[in-house]
């Protein structure tokens, strides 16, 4: 895929996200998913992906399950095209999951983005189910006082903190994206993240 394909793609896929209404049921599982490299970050100049995804029970007292995967990169880290790069280790490692669950959590941004198509929105539109967009820092915007995120006049975003971004991914308000992370936090993601680290340190023999 090219760099204008990629473009493309987010600006129609930013046409399909929906954000203006709740479109979902009850959310007994949330699924967290993450991508880590062999160097220190998503700009390394790797060759493999390591994803892991971590369901857990809404209350947070147990995991259900949880995956590890590795995967060849394809595509060079690229700001506002993470899509590119994340995409598909993380379809592979949701892929593997044998339990099913309600809500998706991402590392990375939603509709706060300069396309109003980040990674969250291609993921979740993809997979048609409830995300949200965790991110863990700035892309585009401006935080008001109040902690809303504002870009080109619109409230996209919501600052839980310096290190916590919240966007819609898809099916859902940005209201009630806020209300579930105040209510029941990231942790499926931050296990996710610990695992996919864990995973990129262990050696081939391991």
């Amino acid at each position: 895929m090219t760099y204008n394909d990629a473009i493309l793609l987010q600006r129609n896929t930013a046409k399909k996200v929906l954000a203006d209404k709740d479109d979902f049921g009850e959310i007994s599982r949330i699924c967290g998913v993450d991508v880590a490299y062999n160097g220190n970050d998503s700009s390394s100049r790797s060759d493999t992906a390591y994803a892991s995804a971590v369901i857990m029970d809404r209350n947070m007292r147990y995991i259900v399950e949880s995956v590890d995967v590795q995967t060849l990169v394809k595509y060079p880290y690229i700001p506002g095209l993470l899509m590119l790069r994340e995409a598909e280790p993380i379809f592979y490692a949701l892929r593997m999951l044998k339990n099913t669950y309600d809500l998706l959590l991402i590392d990375g941004h939603g509709v706060l983005h300069p396309r109003r198509c980040g990674l969250a929105c291609y993921i979740g539109v993809t997979l048609n189910k409830p995300t949200i967009g965790v991110a863990k820092s700035l892309l585009c915007g401006t935080v008001r006082s109040d902690g809303f995120i504002e870009f080109d006049s619109e409230i996209l975003g919501y600052a839980m903190s310096k290190k916590l971004y919240i966007s819609i991914g898809h099916r859902m308000t940005l209201k009630t994206a806020i209300a579930l992370i105040k209510e029941n936090g990231v942790e499926p993601l931050r296990l996710a993240d610990i695992n996919s680290r864990k995973n990129r340190k262990k050696k081939p023999s391991d």
